[in-house]
């Protein structure tokens, strides 16, 4: 998926964005610096889409995940903003018994290995699961 369809897929309404003051934005909406920051939030914003958590559960959970860093030494600079969306989006899913832990250990080494045999500068892609 190119980045622009990625950003028409993370439409989302005033009344969100008002909740998530650390979000970039511009005048189309969201930015992002990576594709798959746009994927993260594209997933997110369509689990809560279908019901399966309220906005404010989002953002308690994604502050939460934000304290947790900066507790541990995070400089909360900006630049790990997407990195502390991922540990709340997989902290979500798993509270909510949309994935399990060991699914998503499963899928993290899935990736790590994708990675690793994937040439610099390619696109990563996962054998079937």
């Amino acid at each position: 998926m190119k980045c622009a369809d990625l950003r028409a897929a993370c439409a989302v309404s005033d009344d969100l964005l008002r909740l998530m003051p650390a979000l970039a934005l511009d005048r189309e909406g969201p930015v992002f610096k990576a594709p798959w920051q746009a994927q993260a939030f594209a997933i997110t914003l369509a689990l809560h889409e279908k019901g399966l958590f309220t906005w404010q559960e989002w953002a308690d959970t994604l502050t939460l995940a934000i304290r947790d860093a900066q507790a541990e030494g995070d400089a909360d600079t900006g630049d790990t903003y997407y990195a502390h969306w991922l540990v709340a989006l997989e902290r979500m899913t798993q509270h909510k018994g949309l994935l399990s832990a060991p699914a998503l250990a499963a899928r993290t080494q899935a990736w790590r290995e994708a990675a690793a045999r994937t040439p610099h500068g390619q696109p990563i892609t996962l054998k079937s699961c």
